[in-house]
């Protein structure tokens, strides 16, 4: 069985993380879709609602497993026995990046590729940067994201706004 990680923080998540989402589990047997916590991070969303909002977007694939993460990521990769990352690039400008972590993880796991995937063309400039800017200042964000991460992204800005 061929396993791949999509590892990210999902901050939220977006239907560009949803696109790959989608068209690796074409690819690979099984992927799981690692969602990160960082303690040096801040985050609008909890771990357990980000978990949660990548399960209910993904509920119609049946080769998922969504599950917590920290750490390192290649030592979770080895863990769950997994042949390959999946990462995204959007433009040049994640290469450079994308390209150091790649190698970095292929020396402390050896036997684990990393494969890229690009977005679909309209999902090119998404981010959940992006999304999350747009929200805050009272945009539409409704077709960039699933509509469970929309709800909770109103319900956010709404309890902000009643501060």
């Amino acid at each position: 069985m061929r396993t791949a990680i999509y590892a990210g923080s999902f901050d939220p998540l977006t239907n560009g993380h949803l696109d790959l989402i989608k068209r690796a589990s074409r690819i690979f047997d099984k992927l799981v879709v690692a969602v990160g916590s960082s303690p040096e991070k801040e985050y609008m969303f909890s771990l357990d609602q980000r978990v949660a909002q990548v399960t209910d977007a993904c509920t119609d694939l049946g080769n998922i497993e969504v599950v917590r993460f920290s750490g390192l990521l290649a030592k979770f990769v080895e863990s769950h026995k997994a042949t390959a990352i999946i990462r995204g690039l959007r433009a040049v400008s994640d290469f450079e990046y994308e390209f150091q972590m790649a190698l970095m993880n292929r020396e402390l796991a050896r036997d684990v590729e990393t494969v890229f995937l690009m977005p679909s063309l309209k999902y090119v400039y998404l981010s959940s940067s992006i999304v999350k800017d747009v929200a805050l200042n009272g945009g539409d964000v409704s077709r960039h994201v699933p509509e469970c991460v929309h709800q909770a992204l109103k319900t956010v800005f709404a309890e902000r706004k009643n501060r």
